[in-house]
């Protein structure tokens, strides 16, 4: 076979084969960053008064962006952490945190009527009491009450919480899906929408209590 020569006078130019760029994906975008910091904000939420996150992440985990059983144990770890804190910050500098703080003395008060009643029952229930969720620790710190003792009821009380609250907002996941079939079409409008319900619903409540 006779092969024919190029002429001497043409460029052969080979163009360089840039990979395909996917279309922008928001949905993609929410699931990166839930992935990546998910459980690290529940954990940072959940040393304070972390019912917002949780339900929050719970609803995440029923999309599949994080995992159920691993959510709960991150926000149980986080919320015994968080009052264990605050039950130290009262034994030891309770009596200076008050009389810089004069708005928390009324509630740490208040949390002590309570403590003194029904010890172990407030502190199973502390985490349901919103409003006293800081100043209940921090009383039980100020009281009589063993730290162990407080340690135990506080793990008991993180066990069930931690799965009771997620669970909530996996099961409003649930009940969405079965009445939204294009779930994963409006599922960041409805975080934000379970957000707003939330802050809405404490500032009302918090608003009540001052005004008690």
């Amino acid at each position: 076979m006779h092969a024919w020569p190029l002429p001497r006078n043409r460029v052969i130019t080979v163009r360089p084969s840039y990979p395909a760029i996917p279309p922008y994906n928001p949905h993609m975008d929410i699931a990166a960053l839930i992935a990546q910091y998910g459980y690290a904000m529940v954990f940072l939420g959940t040393l304070f008064e972390g019912e917002s996150v949780l339900l929050l992440a719970g609803y995440a985990a029923h999309l599949g962006y994080l995992d159920f059983v691993v959510l709960t144990g991150v926000a149980g770890l986080g919320a015994l952490t968080g009052d264990q804190f605050f039950f130290w910050l009262g034994r030891r500098h309770g009596t200076i945190l008050l009389r810089r703080r004069p708005a928390l003395h009324g509630k740490v008060q208040r949390a002590l009527d309570l403590i003194q009643k029904h010890p172990a029952g407030i502190i199973l229930a502390m985490r349901f009491m919103w409003g006293l969720r800081i100043a209940l620790p921090v009383a039980v710190g100020l009281s009589k009450v063993n730290r162990w003792h407080f340690f135990w009821l506080n793990l008991a009380s993180a066990a069930l919480w931690a799965p009771l609250v997620g669970g909530t907002g996996y099961l409003f996941g649930a009940l969405l899906s079965r009445h939204l079939a294009v779930l994963h079409r409006v599922e960041h409008w409805g975080m934000l929408g379970l957000v707003a319900t939330l802050l809405i619903l404490r500032g009302y409540l918090h608003s009540r209590h001052i005004r008690s």
